[in-house]
């Protein structure tokens, strides 16, 4: 069970019991204790999902399944003390969302974690010499300067440094790069006037589009004058963003790039 399915289950199953618990121990009625369980609810998640915000999606599924958690006690408890059965309009609109939110959340687990073995055979195709197939994709790591007006005009200032500063970059690899095997990448910097960047710190990271978790750092080391290459692993197959910064003293340059890796070698 993922994390999400396991809070939604356990979060739900905490509400029940607080409604039984009230109206077991307590003069409140079935109506009276779905309420105050709801507020305490809202009053307890809604600052935790501010502090640690999991995304709008997430908080609204959340909140629909505790919500729905406690209306559904309250129902079905006022029913019960009444020796009346719960009308069964409210249960097609309850369960309505039930099946609309409950889908949201597999939606997202499978997104986050993938298919299962057995689904995973029935439904996506074989992958080939030249591919990799894969259910997970949680979204895009965006970047921050596009969401934030001060960050995006630093952004603007740093490309218009790299513009005049003039360096020339040229960067890729020694060879087709091979899911789990060590492959050389190399970047070469010069001047405007074609004189070798020495001494730089050259760092950056390999980006896989659908999941941060597979994200790898690296470092280059300077092997000759403006050159600086190292072995780097990559451990899925696909296309992958780079994202390359070089500084030496206070100059900083950042270069965007992509890059795509097989799942095989064509050795092979």
């Amino acid at each position: 069970m993922t994390p999400l399915l396991l809070g939604l289950a356990l979060g739900a199953g905490l509400i029940v019991l607080a409604n039984l618990l009230l109206v077991r121990f307590t003069r409140m009625n079935a109506q009276q204790a779905a309420m105050a369980v709801t507020l305490t609810t809202l009053g307890l998640y809604a600052p935790y999902a501010i502090v640690r915000w999991p995304g709008g999606d997430i908080f609204a599924i959340h909140l629909a399944i505790y919500l729905l958690a406690s209306l559904g006690c309250g129902m079905v408890l006022s029913a019960r003390a009444s020796g009346r059965g719960v009308h069964w309009g409210p249960v097609v609109i309850g369960g309505f969302f039930v099946f609309v939110v409950a889908s949201g959340g597999v939606f997202i687990a499978v997104a986050e974690r993938g298919l299962t073995v057995s689904l995973w055979d029935r439904l996506l195709p074989k992958a080939d010499s030249q591919r990799a197939v894969t259910s997970v994709f949680p979204g895009v790591v965006s970047h921050d300067f596009h969401k934030k007006e001060s960050l995006y005009n630093q952004y603007l200032q740093q490309v218009e440094r790299q513009r005049q500063r003039g360096w020339q970059v040229q960067k890729g690899w020694l060879g087709q790069p091979v899911v789990d095997e060590p492959a050389l990448f190399r970047v070469a910097v010069r001047t405007r006037d074609e004189k070798p960047v020495t001494g730089a710190t050259v760092a950056g990271q390999f980006l896989r589009p659908s999941t941060r978790t597979l994200d790898v750092d690296f470092t280059l080391q300077e092997t000759a004058p403006g050159v600086y290459e190292s072995k780097v692993i990559l451990p899925a197959a696909g296309r992958w963003n780079l994202a390359l910064s070089i500084r030496k003293g206070e100059a900083l340059h950042e270069i965007q790039a992509n890059t795509s890796v097989l799942a095989h070698s064509s050795a092979q």
